[in-house]
């Protein structure tokens, strides 16, 4: 009722109020814009925040790939004189020619094959090239160059140990001769 029984306001008071409330309205809007870009840094944050995440996880399932896969190499290697020792065995039995103790031979024969088997379990491949095979540097080492008649260079010659491979990473490559023998 009090606003009833006053005076109206003169044009002044109402351009000074009306700069009032544009100030505040100014004030408002400036507020509004520093919460929006505030708004926005912390959505970009948070969205970079879900890649990394992801990347992280990623990176963790594929380390872990290659930790199931690759984890047993240096044990697979420290096995590797192993299985050449039994292959070397059984080699000199064979090229012997003696009868020697059967039983013996049998038993490395096993072992031999049961170390393949636990080899092929854990992805473990033999590289067995044969003379005649093309060198391939990625596969084989080699140990010696000879110029061997019949044959072309580059040419496989002899296998001295065999490679392996483990899933699709080189264990040990094939040790072999190369023949040198230039074109004719």
């Amino acid at each position: 009722m009090a606003e009833q029984n006053a005076e109206p306001k003169s044009l002044e008071e109402l351009a000074a109020e009306g700069d009032e409330m544009d100030a505040a309205e100014v004030e408002q809007n400036a507020e509004l814009e520093t919460l929006r870009a505030e708004r926005d840094d912390f959505k970009d944050r948070f969205m970079r925040a879900l890649a990394d995440a992801e990347n992280t996880r990623k990176r963790a399932e594929r380390d872990r790939r290659e930790a199931e896969n690759y984890g047993g190499s240096k044990l697979a290697r420290d096995l590797l004189p192993v299985y050449d020792n039994l292959e070397r065995a059984l080699r000199m039995a064979t090229e012997d020619g003696k009868e020697g103790d059967k039983a013996l031979l049998e038993g490395v024969e096993l072992t031999m094959r049961e170390l393949v088997n636990v080899f092929k379990k854990h992805g473990i491949e033999p590289i067995r090239p044969e003379p005649g095979d093309k060198f391939d540097p990625q596969m084989h080492q080699a140990m010696f160059e000879a110029p061997v008649p019949g044959t072309k260079a580059g040419e496989i010659i002899d296998v001295s140990t065999t490679g392996f491979l483990l899933h699709d990473r080189l264990l040990r490559p094939a040790q072999v001769g190369v023949s040198s023998m230039p074109a004719s």
